[in-house]
């Protein structure tokens, strides 16, 4: 899967998080059928500052998260728990951006006490999953989103990060 990657904080480098990216991108578009190598992802690898900037800017949320999503395209289902309709290939390979902060995932991680990897391939698969259309402000698109991602994560030994 292609990923377009901005490191701004080299820690990011240091735990291996394009192959992480890569990997768990690639995952997420495999198990909703499609081909990874026809699509693209952007992915700011930033820290808690950057994001926060980013979140106030965009959402009025001036704090810091652990990781944002802006899709090319909305593919948001009208109705609830309904899967959203995949992109079409060969029409815009580009899926949209991802950030994704240090401080904040590093500090989830240890507070959960999950390995950094894991937590990280948890965000990138919820992220890619948002630029899909997938959603979690709704109970039935929150469950569709939930039950996607440990679905994918099982199938790469991740352990359901919601136990």
């Amino acid at each position: 899967m292609p990923v377009e990657m901005i490191v701004e904080d080299a820690r990011w480098s240091e735990a291996g998080l394009e192959a992480l990216a890569s990997r768990a991108a690639g995952a997420a578009l495999v198990h909703l059928g499609l081909d990874p190598e026809l699509w693209e992802v952007g992915i700011l690898a930033c820290d808690d500052s950057r994001i926060m900037a980013l979140n106030a800017d965009f959402r009025g949320k001036p704090a810091a998260t652990n990781v944002l999503s802006w899709p090319a395209e909305d593919r948001a289902p009208e109705a609830p728990g309904a899967r959203p309709a995949p992109p079409e290939p060969g029409v815009e390979p580009f899926l949209g951006d991802i950030a994704i902060a240090w401080e904040t995932c590093a500090r989830e991680a240890a507070e959960a006490g999950r390995p950094l990897a894991d937590h990280v391939t948890h965000l990138v698969i919820h992220a890619v999953l948002h630029l899909l259309g997938y959603d979690h402000i709704r109970d039935p698109d929150a469950t569709l989103m939930e039950t996607t991602e440990i679905a994918i994560l099982g199938k790469l030994g991740v352990p359901d990060p919601y136990t």
